[in-house]
């Protein structure tokens, strides 16, 4: 009856006995060593499905199984005896580089329970535990035994340096770990950022590959081992699936770069030179094969396309080394060094060396060793290329002296010819200082004519525009002083009827009432008021007149000041007034302008002249009769640092044989008479001073358009 149970047993459960993992009351931190049992196939499977493939499991060789690349999953078991009063420990698998892992243990009914699922396809925020490490919690009561099973999923190479420890041993471990690696991000920042200056002192391209090469590699080695993941991009996993190997990459191609500039292939050893440009063919091909999904080909094309650039730098640097070239010393001794630190860490991965401190960061260590002789070995080549530059200047030094002699031999002959053309400068440049005075002097006085003749057109306009309002109100002082003696009249005639005591109050009522209907009191009030608005408007349209002739003659107009620009063209079309017909219509479209910097008294003498053009075009065209259009529009340009200011009239137009010529001095269409041809030149150049400029469209008998554009602020 016995046996039957136990076959019974057997059958329902039918776990197979792994040796255990034994948790005594003095363990603190121990890795399976050959506990761990491993299944690799060409399929997945499902975990219930595990339960029937219990005998394809085979003991691993290490405790720090390295199981290569797999497109599948991989299942690890291993059994753990709790002989401890702890029923808390820790399960760390030291690998960060695993995509997927999840633990699972056997449950009373046989089947497999997942217990945590972790790994790079989530969020960092997701761990139970903020480690870079995958870290799951083991619950085991006293005398407990418990059946373990991993599931492991990676696009790279699966490595598994798997150990269960006290929570605090656990930690102090990582802690200890960490300040390895801070040591190592340490020395990173410190070359590189030395270097970088040293780059920016020098200008010497090595420098830069240099910093490149090292700065890529730390983010390679800080990926590998999860800081990147954790404390860089936590929320994104899908970079963090790719970032290893792409910065492997970039390292591996800095580094090509590096050597090429520093150990001079071109000229020591242009065969191997081609090698390289193999090499960084196959690291940018296994970028870009990153880039596009194919992780598992990309990093077996990087890891052996790294292997390659190993042994061709170590030869390269030997091979240039022999030829003499100091310089390559340092960087053989650095190559043979940081090959070392990666048979170490090799031989850790693949269980020969036992996993420690020591061997799971030699890399790194050698890494650092590298770093510090590479920049030795820049150093070093500086003090060559310094010494080579000595001996080229003494070589020009001397070459400078022997030319030295022959430019004072050539001196006093050149002495004499010098002297004979200095003389006849000197009396051609007395010729031309004349020539030159007399054209400033007719320039200022074209100028001047130009001046004058817009100030004859200004007073001109300004004393038409002011005589219609100052008329208005002349003509309605003498009615209104007629009204006024009226009332006067009226208020003496209502105080005698007020103080004659002879009359009743209501003969005074209709005395007052009959004297109001006599001189229409009525009809006086609303004639006063008629004639004060009157005045009102003649006096309030003077001032308005007045002040565009202030805003328009700008006192300061040889001074930067901010100014409207809007309020500018509006006082010029102020000015301007008795020049526009009846048949002429304005349409005025002003956008919302920043007080602009500029010259404001020249800009409305280009208003004056441009204007003063486009009606000319008009009364052309139509003389004086309806059709004309003159529209003024501003904004803001695209770019929003200028604004512009656009003159559209639809007069006659100017030919395309004479636009390249409007803006040149004494250039006019006009009648002799009607203008000096200065006025357009003097808008192009006041426009130029202001940083600006001029477009102009023309259509012959349709018109023109005239867009000047300024900057806002004026950069002196």
């Amino acid at each position: 009856m016995m046996l039957f149970r136990l076959l019974l047993f057997l059958l329902i459960i039918p776990i197979p006995v792994f040796s255990q993992i034994q948790l005594a009351d003095n363990f603190e931190y121990v890795a399976p060593d050959s506990n761990l049992q491993v299944l690799k196939l060409d399929r997945e499977v499902q975990p219930q499905e595990v339960k029937t493939l219990l005998h394809e499991f085979i003991p691993s060789k290490s405790a720090n199984p390295n199981l290569g690349i797999n497109k599948f999953s991989v299942w690890v078991a291993f059994s753990i005896q709790n002989l401890s009063n702890r029923s808390h420990y820790l399960l760390d698998i030291a690998y960060p580089l695993l995509d997927d892992v999840e633990l699972y243990d056997v449950d009373g009914t046989g089947q497999l329970r997942s217990l945590a699922h972790l790994g790079s396809f989530q969020a960092f925020k997701h761990r139970t535990y903020q480690s870079t490490n995958y870290i799951f919690d083991l619950h085991l009561k006293s005398t407990e035994t418990k059946q373990y099973f991993l599931r492991v999923k990676s696009s790279e190479q699966i490595i598994l340096p798997i150990a269960v420890g006290k929570p605090d041993i656990v930690w102090e471990r990582l802690w200890k770990e960490n300040i390895l690696l801070g040591l190592f991000l340490g020395v990173v920042l410190i070359m590189a950022i030395y270097n970088f200056f040293l780059f920016l002192s020098v200008r010497d391209s090595a420098y830069l590959y240099y910093v490149l090469y090292i700065s890529f590699l730390g983010l390679t080695q800080l990926g590998i081992v999860g800081f990147n993941f954790q404390f860089l991009w936590p929320n994104s996993p899908e970079w963090e699936s790719i970032s290893v190997v792409l910065f492997a990459c970039l390292s591996s191609i800095a580094v090509l770069f590096f050597s090429n500039q520093f150990l001079n292939l071109r000229a020591n050893a242009p065969i191997i030179r081609k090698m390289l440009f193999v090499l960084l063919v196959l690291f940018v091909i296994s970028f870009l094969l990153m880039i596009f999904g194919y992780h598992q080909f990309a990093f077996e094309l990087m890891q052996i396309t790294t292997s390659l650039e190993t042994a061709v730098l170590f030869v390269a640097s030997l091979y240039v080394l022999k030829k003499n070239y100091l310089p390559a010393r340092y960087f053989f001794i650095a190559w043979f060094i940081l090959l070392i630190g990666a048979l170490i860490f090799l031989l850790k991965d693949y269980g020969i060396l036992p996993y420690n401190l020591f061997t799971s960061n030699s890399f790194r260590l050698a890494s650092i060793i590298e770093m510090a002789l590479l920049s030795f070995a820049l150093a070093s080549r500086i003090n060559i290329l310094k010494k080579e530059k000595e001996m080229s200047q003494a070589k020009e030094l001397a070459t400078s002296l022997d030319n030295e002699r022959l430019i004072r031999e050539q001196n006093v002959v050149l002495e004499q010819k010098v002297e004979e053309r200095t003389s006849e400068l000197m009396e051609a440049n007395e010729s031309l200082q004349a020539t030159l005075t007399h054209l400033k002097e007719t320039q200022s006085q074209l100028v001047e004519a130009e001046k004058m003749a817009s100030l004859g057109q200004l007073t001109a306009g300004v004393a038409h525009e002011i005589n219609n309002p100052i008329n208005f109100v002349t003509s309605n002082v003498a009615p209104l002083k007629r009204d006024i003696n009226m009332i006067w009249d009226t208020l003496e005639e209502v105080e005698h009827l007020a103080f004659n005591q002879d009359l009743s109050l209501s003969e005074k009522k209709s005395r007052i009432q009959a004297y109001k209907e006599e001189i229409d009191i009525e009809y006086l009030k609303t004639e006063v008021d008629f004639l004060l608005k009157g005045m009102s408007d003649g006096a309030n349209r003077t001032a308005e007149i007045v002040k565009s002739l202030r805003i328009f003659s700008r006192v300061d107009e040889d001074t930067l000041k901010f100014a409207d620009i809007n309020e500018g063209l509006e006082s010029t079309m102020v000015i301007l007034n008795s020049l526009i017909q009846q048949g002429i219509e304005v349409k005025k479209n002003y956008g919302d302008l920043p007080l602009i910097e500029c010259y404001a008294g020249k800009l409305n003498q280009v208003f004056l002249n441009v204007l003063t053009n486009a009606i000319y075009a008009i009364n052309k065209k139509f003389v004086n009769k309806p059709g004309g259009v003159l529209k003024l529009n501003t904004g803001i340009e695209e770019d929003q640092s200028f604004i512009f200011i656009s003159i559209e009239d639809n007069g006659i137009g100017i030919p395309a044989n004479i636009r390249e010529k409007i803006f040149e001095p004494f250039f006019t269409t006009k009648d002799v008479g009607e203008g000096t041809g200065l006025g357009m030149s003097i808008a192009y150049n006041t426009i130029a001073k202001h940083n600006g400029k001029i477009v102009v469209n023309s259509i012959i008998g349709e018109g023109t358009i005239f867009k000047l554009i300024i900057p806002i602020r004026q950069i002196i």
